[in-house]
This record gives structure tokens, sequence and C-alpha cells, in this order.
């Protein structure tokens, strides 16, 4: 039995990448940001694979599929971090719509699992 079923996922593997994005990007902000934006930014990056993680180790659909959900959740906070980084200035065009189109891929991603749990 392998006791580690979210390495598994194809998400899972796109959203630990996405985490290290967040964090490349981060690096590069204002220090005044270290325990603002950044620290935000990297703790909604990690909930995502997190989530899934813990989701897919336990015993039931209806389980796994509340913590997709919040793993969604989490997604959309950072949507809304990545967005606001961009209008500060904090982050690149290129970074911005690099991470946008992680983050909706991933998205599409977690519906789709979701949607073959029912």
């Amino acid at each position: 039995m392998d006791y580690r079923p979210h390495r598994k996922l194809d998400v899972w593997h796109k959203s630990m990448e996405l985490v290290c994005e967040v964090y490349k990007a981060t690096s590069a902000f204002p220090k005044t940001e270290e325990y603002g934006l950044s620290s935000q930014m990297r703790r909604a990056a990690v909930s995502v694979p997190s989530n899934l993680a813990e989701g897919a180790a336990r015993k039931g659909n209806k389980e796994f599929k509340q913590f997709l959900n919040i793993a969604q959740g989490s997604l959309s906070e950072l949507d809304t971090q990545v967005e606001l980084a961009h209008m500060l200035g904090y982050m690149a065009g290129e970074k911005h719509k690099e991470l946008m189109a992680k983050m909706t891929e991933i998205s599409k991603m977690l519906y789709g699992l979701a949607n073959a749990l029912k």
C-alpha cells in the first residue's frame, strides 16, 4: 500500500511547482512585505498541495472532495494576492502572467478531479 497517494496526482506536482515559483517571486518583494503580502502569498500557495496531500490520504471521496474545495479556496486567495502584488508594482508583467496561467491550469485540474470523485 502506498502511504503517500498524493504523489500520484498531477495536480499535486503542478501545485508544488507553483509554490516554488511563488517563493521565488516573493523573494524580490520589498523587505517591508516580509511579514505582510509575501508571507500571505507563501502560506496560500503552500496550502494548495498540503490540502491535496491531506485529502488524498483520507478514506472516502467525500472527505477528499472537501479538501479539494479548501485547496481551490487557497488558490483563489493566492490569485487575489498575485493580482495585488502586480498592482503594487512588486511583480513584473511576465511573472504575473506566468503565475496566473499556472493557477488557471491548477484550478481546472482541481475542478476536474472533484468532478471525477462524484
